[in-house]
């Protein structure tokens, strides 16, 4: 989970936990620490080796580097970019839509619905999570 706000990050645990969604997670705080953790470096280089993500939900409006950068990277490198990527944003523009959809987004939840729309809406990301 790539987020930078400690509310919409509560938030998210809550629906993820209500909906059963049995993972392990891990968190990122900007876009810069995401890269850290994909590519296993600075606080995530050490042994053993954290693991690659077989899910993650990015925020675009992120410190450091912005979430849409962060998107574009992962789906650029061979070795992340079968990895599902479903957006979570406060933006709800088509602008950004289209963005994460042409780079490889396989959803986009915007977090300005309703609470229930939000909460129906994550519960669908578990189909995207790898067996």
């Amino acid at each position: 989970i790539v987020e930078d706000n400690p509310a919409h990050l509560k938030i998210l645990q809550y629906v993820l936990d209500r909906n059963k969604f049995n993972a392990n997670y891990f968190y990122a705080r900007d876009g810069q620490e995401s890269l850290n953790f994909l590519y296993k470096t600075d606080s995530f280089a050490s042994e053993p080796p954290v693991p690659t993500p077989d899910l993650i939900l990015l925020d675009l409006n992120l410190p450091k580097r912005d979430g849409r950068e962060v998107l574009q990277i992962i789906k650029e490198d061979n070795n992340l970019k079968n990895i599902p990527v479903v957006i979570v944003s406060t933006s709800d523009r088509e602008e950004d839509l289209n963005f994460a959809f042409s780079k490889g987004a396989v959803a986009y939840i915007s977090k300005s619905v309703g609470f229930e729309t939000f909460k129906n809406q994550m519960a669908e990301i578990t189909k995207y999570a790898k067996k």
